[in-house]
């Protein structure tokens, strides 16, 4: 069941209020579940664009529909609307959207794909980059390709070196290398030249 506090249910009364029409409520699905790059995306819905097998959270003067798919990803989800001077913020607490992550028992792969997705890729973000898995040798070793901001970078080694493979082997002490396969001369847009 998701929690609906009362201000953010008066903060999606005003919303439908002011669409005007046929607006039955508000929908809301879990974007990329379970994987670490999971959201919510919520948006108006008429009563013509319901399946009819939404499950439905009734709230006063409206409701939030949920598609079926969506519905154990927000099991136990709470939405929560707190106003500002300068507007307001709408919080959706999901405990179970990006699903968990994997145990010591799952392959490595996942793992490593995890911590890439989860850890790696958010903080290189912030300079247009990412990296993803290539492969994993027989002898442990990962191999990695960058792109985006990563790609040509001149800063690549510290950034494999002292973040990306630092993360690795912490989080992953079985691997025994962490190889960048990159063609970096073909970068097109570096975040250093």
């Amino acid at each position: 069941m998701i929690q609906i506090s009362e201000s953010a249910q008066s903060h999606f009364r005003r919303l439908i209020d002011s669409q005007g029409g046929d607006t039955a409520g508000i929908r809301i699905t879990a974007v990329q579940p379970g994987t670490p790059a999971a959201d919510c995306r919520l948006e108006f819905c008429d009563q013509d664009e319901l399946e009819g097998d939404e499950w439905v959270v009734e709230c006063k003067g409206f409701s939030v529909f949920v598609p079926p798919a969506s519905a154990p990803w927000l099991e136990d989800a709470e939405i929560d609307y707190a106003k500002a001077a300068t507007g307001g913020q709408l919080t959706i607490r999901a405990p179970r959207l990006k699903g968990q992550a994997p145990g010591a028992g799952s392959g490595l792969v996942d793992r490593v794909r995890w911590v890439l997705d989860s850890e790696v890729n958010p903080q290189i973000a912030s300079h247009g980059g990412r990296v993803q898995l290539e492969a994993i040798t027989a002898e442990g070793a990962v191999v990695l390709r960058f792109g985006g901001g990563c790609h040509g970078c001149s800063m690549i080694d510290v950034t494999l070196k002292n973040g990306v493979e630092k993360t690795l082997r912490a989080r992953i002490p079985e691997i025994t290398a962490v190889i960048d396969a990159t063609d970096h001369a073909s970068g097109a847009n570096p975040y250093f030249r």
